[in-house]
């Protein structure tokens, strides 16, 4: 089998292709040739050392992948060879609250992950792959489509009518404005270019702000609700972004908290947390119950992933490189067969 390892440090020069012995799947393991993968910033942020630096190398990187399945070892019942899947996040995560055990079972880190034509998976954690979508359109799911999922629908319990403010047009930015436009929900989206908020209309959103142009884009989200305030901030930014976060959503509304772009660590203001009853919830990717229910919606709306650009398997680090210019608009995927 054909993979790329971050080997020897950190960083997007230790990314090497290599090969590796075929995998045999065990006890209620299978084994998937991986037709595409995507990337996410957890994967850019493992591979350079920023996410765990205490991370055991060699490392196969990268969270997301679908393709086929095509051996399933002793007591396998799920899937079959011949099988479309997609991969689960949380190997050990089925349903319910994480657990330890659902924490250290994530691909891309600690276990090896689907930069590789190959993948052994847990029969729990190869998900049917929608017969509609592509594989490239399919590996965008597992981590982003899933987060965005979790946070608006499995726990911020979304409602027709209730208005959301999305943060940049990253993946799971646009996966979340698709699934709030489900919803019949009412859509603020940011960005830093007019062109993507443009974009982002097309899609669905109801209005746009330029946090270039605005910075002040928390008074400008509450203006745009008649100084009332959003219901839910799905909040990508971290550290630099949630402050205002904060003071954009309503008395008794939620902030749900996946991504640290701007870094993990910062003064974290209790006050407005508590005086305007807010509810502030992490989001950790999700588990196949809601991956499953997602994959409901979307096979019954036809919803299609917005794939930003797909690299070849020998462009993996251009891949990466696109990603973390930040220029792309929806997923970033490498096609890997």
């Amino acid at each position: 089998m054909k993979a790329y390892e971050v080997q020897a440090g950190f960083g997007l020069d230790k990314l090497v292709q290599v090969e590796r012995p075929d995998p045999v799947p065990g006890p209620m393991q299978v084994r998937v040739r991986v037709k595409a993968t995507s990337l996410n910033s957890r994967d850019l942020m493992m591979v350079e050392g920023r996410y765990n630096p205490r991370q055991k190398l060699p490392l196969v990187p990268n969270s997301d992948g679908a393709g086929v399945v095509d051996a399933v070892g002793p007591g396998v019942t799920r899937v079959k060879p011949g099988d479309r899947v997609m991969s689960l996040f949380a190997q050990a995560w089925s349903a319910g609250a994480p657990t330890r055990a659902a924490q250290v079972s994530t691909l891309g880190g600690p276990l090896d992950g689907a930069l590789a034509d190959t993948v052994l998976l847990h029969e729990d954690g190869a998900v049917p792959t929608p017969a509609y979508l592509s594989d490239e359109e399919a590996a965008t799911l597992p981590c982003a489509a899933v987060t965005a999922w979790s946070a608006l629908v499995t726990h911020g319990a979304i409602k027709a009518g209730d208005t959301v403010l999305l943060q940049g047009t990253g993946g799971v930015s646009i996966f979340a404005l698709q699934i709030a436009r489900l919803m019949g929900a009412r859509i603020i989206i940011t960005s830093s270019h007019d062109a993507k908020l443009a974009r982002a209309r097309t899609l669905g959103a109801h209005d746009g702000i330029n946090y270039v142009t605005t910075p002040d884009w928390d008074k400008a989200a509450r203006a745009l609700t008649g100084g009332v305030g959003v219901d839910h901030v799905v909040e990508v930014g971290g550290a630099e972004t949630f402050e205002k976060s904060l003071r954009a959503v309503r008395p008794g509304g939620t902030v749900s908290v996946i991504g640290v772009l701007s870094g993990g660590a910062g003064a974290v203001p209790l006050t407005p947390i508590l005086m305007q009853n807010l509810r502030v919830q992490g989001i950790f990717v999700g588990h196949r119950q809601s991956f499953e229910a997602l994959n409901r919606a979307f096979t019954l709306h036809a919803v299609r992933p917005v794939v930003d650009r797909v690299f070849d398997f020998s462009e993996a680090r251009a891949a990466f490189e696109h990603l973390k210019s930040g220029a792309h608009f929806g997923k970033v995927v490498i096609r890997v067969a």
